[in-house]
């Protein structure tokens, strides 16, 4: 299979996760390195390609010694690679197709995942790991498909926007109780211009943020992922004002100065460290991201947690958006059984305390005990995400040509003033269309898809 065009702009946006505010780590991170733990007195010997030491520094040390506890214990032989940001994907695939997969292989979700189940080179889980910590995993409905599901959880991602609670505090707002609706985010907005703030920051030159706010603001007038599917499959249409809300409320954030005036000349993570570096009272991270904000500035005190304030009217708004990184099994692995047991093992309660205690993040298991989690902005994380009423990241369902022609193009065009929401929506239904006709197999698919979110 040909690398698309998405997953170069996608690997090109995960390669500066993380690592985007901690520029010292840059060149180390992202080597792909291969390692073999032990000799393994006799065992088997399990290949894994995997991601993450990317986005949460110190994920490839706890790898290491919780694949060292595994060999000690049953003899057998992870050999493991930490895989480059560009070549997650594509060489999974690649590998597949010439029969030459990793027993276990990281994914991301949604149809970064999906597609490899399509094209049958993941094996469902449902038969080889127990249901119950498959479902405590939270690898989230975007990891099932026809009923079964393809991934296991491993680390959590929420999606919260941050907002600077002295800059708050200096515009007269109430740092305890951030706007919840549109209004009042936009009311918020003036306070903070009054006080010589900007209120949000955001990098648009790598489109990146234009997925991250779609992601936010098209489940505001849905009711669940389905409703999405919808659109994309032709049931449902974009120029329907309801659907292209969230651009038009885009539009209306640009022609109000709320929106850093060099958004479209700089990318998704120096548009981030604006907030980091107290040049705007508001942004929107992943959860991973939350320890470099507070190193940048000086601690935990001035960060507050919200979700997106809401304007729609679908069952998705207003609720909090919680993702998930995860591990798969390649169907051509003949040591399923192993592999899974491995991934079984990566759960258990020593291994999971360590991703807080060793690594700063929190493991995605409903029942990880998290009592011991003191951090402030960590524990905001658990209450107002983890556990929360949350919804899936519905960005994670995009076609590819979409994500070029369709969401890329409306948040650019919107930010140099050349276009509206009605104009956006129009786009989006065109490119949409024209995807339809492109790829009736895959319109195929994700209609049977919709059935998952039921």
């Amino acid at each position: 299979m040909t690398k698309s065009k998405y997953e170069l702009s996608r690997r090109g946006f995960l390669r500066l996760g993380g690592v985007g505010l901690t520029a010292t780590a840059f060149g180390s991170l992202l080597q792909a390195c291969a390692q073999v733990v032990g000799d393994g007195p006799g065992g088997q010997m399990l290949r894994m390609w995997w991601w993450g030491e990317q986005e949460a520094p110190g994920l490839e040390a706890w790898m290491n010694s919780a694949i060292a506890a595994y060999q000690e214990e049953t003899g057998n032989t992870i050999e493991a690679t930490l895989q480059d940001t560009d070549v997650v994907i594509s060489e999974f695939q690649t590998a597949s197709a010439a029969n030459d997969a990793p027993d276990i292989q990281f994914t991301w979700n949604g149809i970064w995942h999906m597609e490899s189940v399509w094209l049958g080179y993941i094996e469902p889980l449902d038969d080889l790991i127990d249901a119950s910590l498959l479902a405590n995993s939270n690898a989230t409905q975007l990891s099932v498909f026809e009923g079964k599901q393809y991934r296991i959880g491993w680390y959590a991602l929420p999606m919260p926007w941050l907002y600077n609670k002295e800059m708050f505090d200096q515009a007269g707002l109430d740092a305890d109780s951030p706007p919840r609706t549109w209004d009042e985010l936009m009311a918020a907005g003036e306070a903070l211009k009054s006080a010589g703030h900007t209120p949000i920051s955001v990098g648009l030159k790598d489109g990146f943020w234009g997925e991250w706010y779609m992601g936010h603001g098209l489940g505001q007038n849905l009711d669940s992922p389905a409703d999405a599917i919808n659109l994309f499959i032709g049931d449902w249409d974009w120029r329907d004002p309801k659907y292209h809300e969230h651009w038009t409320r885009l539009d209306e954030l640009f022609k109000a100065g709320m929106i850093n005036d060099d958004s479209l000349s700089i990318d998704l993570y120096p548009g981030i460290e604006l907030y980091g570096q107290e040049n705007a009272a508001m942004t929107a991270v992943v959860g991973t991201l939350t320890p470099a904000m507070e190193e940048l500035l000086g601690g935990p005190e001035k960060i507050g947690l919200m979700v997106m304030p809401a304007f729609g009217t679908g069952a998705m708004a207003g609720r909090p958006i919680l993702d998930s990184q995860g591990l798969s099994i390649s169907s051509q692995s003949e040591l399923k059984e192993t592999a899974a047991d491995f991934l079984t093992f990566l759960h258990r309660p020593e291994f999971l305390d360590a991703l807080h205690d060793d690594v700063g993040i929190l493991p995605s298991d409903s029942d990880w005990d998290s009592s011991k989690v003191t951090n402030p902005v960590l524990q905001q994380q658990i209450s107002d995400f983890i556990t929360a009423d949350n919804i899936a990241y519905i960005s994670n369902l995009m076609p590819v040509l979409f994500w070029n022609d369709a969401m890329f193009v409306n948040s650019q065009n919107i930010a140099a003033g050349e276009w509206d929401g009605e104009q956006a929506g129009e786009n989006a239904h065109q490119v949409a269309q024209q995807w339809r006709e492109q790829n009736p197999d895959l319109v195929e698919k994700y209609t049977a898809w919709t059935a998952d979110f039921s």
